[in-house]
């Protein structure tokens, strides 16, 4: 019987399009990138694009309903061959997911003249499209248990459709943007509860005795119910006191669990102790927003917007972005000296965000977040790009 790999190593088409981490991982990072650098000339009214949505619309629109989508189709074009067994998505049908993916991009960008609605369609066909080759392949294997993953993508489609009317209504109340977050960090802890113990594990069973992470049992899946309550209530009910309640007791929920994963001996490896870090943020982004709803005059409203999206969902897109796409075109798993550079940047990127939520020299660290970010995303494009462009050389 040929293995998947067998069939990887023997399509003969474009190299980009040989797997479903080429594409998407290569262009989110791109379209990153390219996004932040955008938004400060346009925040300042130095640069105009011609979008049916305000400059600050467009920002959160690109960067939770734009980059998160192209990384959840890297992730699972790339993992769902492994839970099927079978072949992946390549080729044309992939050259057609990517381009439905970049047609939404450019729809959104040129909204005021192709129409706000136009756009909308356009732009939601990507994550439809995605559902339904992800359901697709996982019902033909018969491994239906992992169909949870398609929870996520239903929630950032749901989110999207929901942005996209509150944008043309011009009466939104943020309802789509929080949903898009919300959906983000579940999946961030959903795949992240899986792959973080089980990465650390491997890496510390290595490195001799000492202890190890807990497996996935109760106690996460508690974790994950007393989360999607706090992120469901910040969704419908963002400023009420009920909802910070619950957000703290996630927070502290997410604090024991992350401490289960023995982060803590992980240091002597970046590619491992990123991970960690990135899902940090999780807890943290809990905590601001309750601190944001308890204390509203300490930290900014934005503080827990930021928490999640610079912080735990950036991080962590970047940490399996780098792990991913080293592992699948037969690269050492280490952290080279420039993929620690990229774990740097946007590190800083996220801690410069936050501080300016909490008004610390709140305009140079906006400046220096921005800054941080772009030399995060780009240098995944110039260090990755090469890679992901080449065939798999073992």
């Amino acid at each position: 019987m040929t293995t998947t790999a067998e069939q990887i190593r023997s399509y003969r088409g474009p190299v980009l399009f040989s797997y479903g981490f080429r594409p998407f991982f290569l262009f989110a990072a791109v379209w990153a990138a390219l996004a932040v650098a955008l938004w400060l000339p346009m925040l300042t009214g130095h640069l105009t694009l011609p979008t049916a949505m305000t400059p600050i619309e467009w920002h959160v629109h690109e960067l939770v309903y734009g980059y998160v989508p192209a990384v959840v189709a890297g992730f699972l074009l790339t993992a769902v061959p492994n839970w099927t067994g079978r072949l992946p998505v390549v080729g044309a049908p992939l050259a057609w997911l990517f381009g439905c993916w970049l047609a939404g991009r450019l729809a959104i960008a040129t909204s005021a003249w192709i129409g706000a609605a136009a756009a909308a369609a356009i732009d939601v066909a990507f994550l439809l499209a995605l559902g339904a080759v992800i359901a697709r392949e996982i019902v033909a294997s018969g491994n239906t248990r992992n169909l949870k993953v398609l929870a996520g993508v239903g929630l950032l489609l749901a989110g999207n459709v929901l942005f996209h009317v509150e944008a043309i209504d011009g009466a939104g109340a943020g309802y789509g943007m929080r949903l898009g977050i919300a959906a983000a960090i579940l999946l961030i802890m959903l795949i992240g509860g899986r792959i973080i113990p089980s990465f650390t594990r491997n890496w510390l069973i290595r490195r001799g005795a000492g202890r190890l992470p807990a497996a996935f049992d109760q106690l996460d899946v508690v974790v994950m119910i007393a989360s999607a309550a706090a992120l469901a209530l910040w969704v419908v009910l963002p400023a009420e006191r009920a909802t910070a309640s619950v957000a703290l007791a996630a927070m502290a929920m997410n604090l024991l669990r992350l401490a289960r994963w023995a982060g803590e001996r992980t240091a002597a490896e970046p590619l491992v102790l990123v991970l960690h870090v990135a899902y940090a943020f999780v807890p943290a982004g809990f905590g601001l927003l309750a601190l944001g709803i308890l204390a509203p005059g300490v930290v900014a409203p934005t503080g827990a917007v930021h928490g999640f999206t610079a912080g735990a969902i950036a991080l962590m897109t970047l940490a399996v972005m780098t792990r991913a796409s080293l592992g699948h075109t037969g690269q050492a798993l280490t952290a080279s000296p420039p993929i620690q550079a990229i774990y740097a940047a946007a590190l800083v990127a996220a801690l410069a965000r936050l501080s300016a939520a909490f008004d610390v020299l709140r305009e140079p660290m906006l400046h220096l977040s921005a800054a941080a970010w772009v030399l995060a995303f780009g240098g995944f494009v110039v260090v990755y790009g090469p890679l992901l462009a080449r065939r798999r050389t073992a």
